[in-house]
């Protein structure tokens, strides 16, 4: 339903995609080509949405949407945003982070239980003295077993979001290591707080590229740990699209 105190609300359009209930949102453009050569079910409607690519797949009743890329808080909640005028009632992100905590490694894979917000979006959607937002239990549950499925080693945990990549100062990482933060990425707290206001279900799989955690840049984006994490975190988001993606007859 429309918001009546916002003055532009999402819109279907006039032809809408028939998305499925279930949405894979990839930030970036590299695993977005990996979903798309590990997805068994063929691409039924594909368009653009805003800056991105949208794509349905469907075999037999299932139905779900692979969309992106994306980058940060404000289009992140603008994809959402358009996704539930649509009819998706399910998403996962899966994206890369920089890790804050020690024992976070590139090439780790991170199963966020919480999102530490240090950007501008949420507080458009909830209270602005929100600090936290939190992904759906069930669908983290259901995350969970699909990275175990794929044999995935991963950590579990809260993660930190910040608006600003260049802005992720010793000062910032020490705050956010002594909150417990496993890593630090630019989407997933305002996925959690719009998914939420619109009563859809979010979860997130973040594949860990580079490190922060000593206070010096160490980039893992080359790394073969990195490459079959990312592998790895790709089927498990398939895994979980396939069997939710289910449409109603």
């Amino acid at each position: 339903m429309p918001d009546r105190r916002a003055i532009v609300n999402p819109v279907k359009g006039k032809k809408p995609p028939e998305t499925g209930p279930m949405t894979i949102i990839a930030a970036t453009e590299t695993d977005l080509r990996l979903l798309g050569r590990m997805a068994e079910a063929p691409v039924v409607d594909q368009r653009k949405l805003y800056m991105s690519s949208l794509q349905v797949r469907a075999n037999g009743h299932r139905r779900f949407t692979v969309v992106g890329p994306l980058i940060g808080a404000p289009y992140a909640a603008m994809m959402v945003e358009a996704l539930g005028v649509w009819g998706v009632e399910k998403i996962i992100f899966l994206g890369w982070c920089g890790a804050v905590a020690r024992r976070v490694k590139a090439g780790d894979i991170i199963l966020p239980d919480s999102a530490m917000v240090d950007e501008g979006t949420s507080g458009h959607y909830c209270d602005p003295s929100c600090h936290v937002a939190l992904p759906a239990r069930m669908l983290v549950h259901q995350t969970r077993l699909a990275l175990e499925h794929h044999g995935a080693d991963f950590h579990e945990g809260p993660i930190w979001t910040t608006d600003a990549i260049f802005r992720e100062t010793v000062e910032k990482v020490k705050h956010y290591q002594a909150k417990g933060a496993l890593a630090v990425e630019m989407e997933l707290s305002a996925i959690f707080t719009v998914a939420g206001f619109r009563r859809i279900e979010a979860a997130g799989i973040l594949v860990v590229s580079d490190e922060l955690s000593d206070y010096h840049w160490r980039p893992g984006f080359k790394s073969p740990a990195f490459k079959a994490a990312r592998e790895k975190a790709c089927r498990a988001a398939l895994t979980i699209s396939s069997s939710l993606g289910v449409s109603a007859a």
